[in-house]
């Protein structure tokens, strides 16, 4: 799944603020792995830890695929990617934001020492 729409965007990061599942897709990036030996690393059940694949999956963040008896997860690097352009995105409009604030500070800091300069100047 490419980010493309504000509910892509909500599914991936609804998804990712879950910690279970940003370990999930830590794991299954490094190795994909399947859901039974993924449900072996948490201290909950098997259910539980398919719950939270599918909440991974449906975001687009991993793929699922039946090996004989075994679901097999991997990450889908596509749209970590996505989402990680899209908080590089929102990075450089806060960064563009930081900026021109700096830049309105120092034209105050200029103008008030322009001022002190000719108060000075005056007596």
């Amino acid at each position: 799944m490419v980010v493309g729409s504000s509910d892509d965007v909500d599914r991936i990061f609804g998804a990712l603020a879950d910690p279970t599942r940003r370990d999930i897709v830590s794991r299954v990036l490094r190795r994909e792995s399947s859901v039974s030996s993924l449900a072996r690393g948490y201290a909950m059940s098997f259910a539980a830890v398919q719950k939270h694949v599918a909440v991974l999956e449906r975001a687009g963040l991993v793929m699922k695929e039946r090996r004989g008896r075994e679901q097999i997860v991997r990450g889908d690097v596509v749209s970590i990617r996505a989402a990680s352009r899209l908080l590089e995105e929102y990075e450089e409009m806060w960064r563009g934001r930081i900026g021109r604030i700096e830049a309105l500070l120092d034209d105050v800091a200029d103008e008030q020492a322009k001022e002190m300069h000719d108060d000075r100047g005056q007596h």
